[in-house]
């Protein structure tokens, strides 16, 4: 696994050691920024956060690209540890990130309005909770990269942007509705 594009292209990623991480592949990595850069016109100066971070492979390819910040959250130490180094051996600056050891629904939902412009979410697939984390991130966040095994259905305050498969992989962009805050 390698960061794709950005200041740190071309540098390779550790993954945590077991069956609890499944990283995004290069592939989808790849699609998922093209789709978010294509919406959000660059990631320059973004304020993101990478949620059930494993790896940090998502939130080190949103830093390499220009973001300005990324928080990476997840409840395993390893993890955490492992996003850190990966961090550090890609050399961006740590002062650009945030490690919080903590669940997702109740990270997003100590979340301040407007502090975030992109939230990346790829917790394990057989995880339910994507009602309440939207609710959760609902006027927080300008957009939302959901990935799962399966389609994720929009919330009350979102309107999906993209939604495609990649194998047995599916992401879904979703933007704030601007709409549904009048």
């Amino acid at each position: 696994m390698r960061v794709i594009a950005g200041q740190a292209k071309g540098r390779r990623l550790a993954t945590p050691p077991g069956r609890h991480v499944r990283p995004t592949g290069d592939r989808v990595r790849e699609a998922l920024f093209n789709m978010l850069e294509a919406h959000l016109g660059g990631l320059d100066g973004l304020r993101v956060a990478d949620l059930a971070c494993g790896s940090g492979a998502l939130g080190i390819e949103a830093l390499s690209r220009g973001a300005e910040r990324c928080a990476f959250v997840d409840t395993s130490p390893l993890s955490l540890r492992t996003a850190r180094a990966n961090l550090s051996a890609v050399g961006l600056a740590p002062t650009s990130a945030t490690f919080v050891k903590d669940d997702l629904l109740r990270w997003a939902g100590r979340q301040e309005p407007g502090t975030l412009d992109l939230v990346l979410a790829d917790p394990p697939y057989a995880w339910d909770g994507w009602a309440g984390l939207l609710s959760a991130l609902s006027g927080v966040a300008g957009a939302v990269a959901a990935e799962s095994d399966r389609e994720v259905a929009t919330a009350g305050g979102w309107a999906s942007l993209r939604n495609r498969r990649h194998g047995s992989t599916v992401v879904t962009v979703f933007v704030a509705d601007r709409d549904s805050e009048s």
